[in-house]
């Protein structure tokens, strides 16, 4: 991630040097380059959305299955250069934690077809480096002597590196759950089911609000979704495997552990029988996402004083 924020950085600077010798005025006290530079510092909120937890029925898409209680905090910086107002291409740092579980579904587990009863839960800390572009559409016009807008909207899109690692409580302590294998991920009886990887590739986008406090100031509101390339952000995403085969690929403390933590039912009603081979324990049809709603403050560099 190191040699990623270098490069872009360098990259930007040296793009850049052509153009800023391009001054036109800003106001009556600064001039104004054709490229400027932003670092800033960003806070807000992070969430999920992945199959546990939701709302009531069987689960639905999207944001008709978001629940602000899963929300968590989240915060970051960046480095941006931003060509005319116009273009901003960015590189930044995010950080925060996202979460999941079952029993958020207490009051309507009636109607949740055993997802309530699954009785599953998770949470994972997200680190992310992303690449992103924002487009500001209200300055490809010119708008001569007239003041432009201090409001900007844009578009962004990009992409990002992020890494994430479910964990599970059991008896007051948290447990890793990727090592585990719960859902029989690199056993030889499950070989379409691969190990995740703990690092990996997103693709985001969003929507934002750019303020120009003052020629050295700017702030921001924006709302970034990730599209994953995993269902496993909670590892949670087949059916349940045969337990005995824990015994058979992991050490016995973790296969012990793994057993307690691969069906949970039992924990709400003592009398839940273990699960058939094959029942449903997650759906893979859709891929896990998470997205952030966050506040952003920037120092502007690159105007000059007249």
């Amino acid at each position: 991630m190191r040699k990623i924020l270098a490069f872009a950085l360098v990259s930007c600077i040296v793009l850049s040097r052509p153009l800023q010798a391009q001054y036109y005025y800003y106001n009556d006290r600064y001039y104004e380059s054709a490229v400027v530079f932003e670092i800033g510092v960003s806070g807000g909120v992070m969430n999920s959305f992945t199959d546990l937890g939701g709302k009531k029925g069987i689960g639905r898409n999207f944001i008709k299955d978001l629940r602000s209680k899963t929300a968590r905090l989240s915060y970051g910086a960046y480095i941006a250069a931003t060509y005319k107002n116009a273009i901003t291409g960015r590189i930044e740092g995010t950080f925060g934690r996202v979460v999941g579980y079952d029993s958020i579904l207490k009051n309507v587990a009636s109607s949740t077809g055993g997802r309530y009863e699954r009785n599953l839960s998770f949470r994972s800390k997200i680190a992310e480096v992303q690449l992103a572009v924002e487009v500001h559409p209200l300055f490809f016009k010119s708008y001569g002597d007239d003041d432009p807008p201090r409001l900007s909207p844009y578009g962004l899109i990009g992409a990002g590196y992020f890494s994430f690692d479910p964990e599970a409580n059991l008896n007051g302590q948290w447990f890793a759950l990727a090592p585990l294998r719960l859902e029989g991920q690199g056993f030889a009886e499950y070989p379409d089911r691969k190990p995740y990887r703990l690092n990996q590739v997103n693709i985001l986008g969003g929507l934002g609000l750019r303020y120009e406090i003052t020629p050295a100031l700017n702030a921001r509101i924006e709302l970034v979704h990730r599209k994953l390339f995993t269902d496993y952000l909670d590892d949670v995403s087949t059916d349940y495997i045969d337990p005995a085969l824990f015994y058979n690929y992991l050490p016995p403390v973790q296969a012990a552990i793994a057993q307690q933590l691969y069906f949970r039912r039992n924990e709400l009603n003592a009398s839940d029988a273990q699960p058939l081979l094959g029942d449903q324990r997650g759906d893979p049809k859709d891929k896990d996402a998470y997205f952030t709603i966050q506040a952003k403050i920037g120092l502007t560099f690159g105007r000059k004083r007249r």
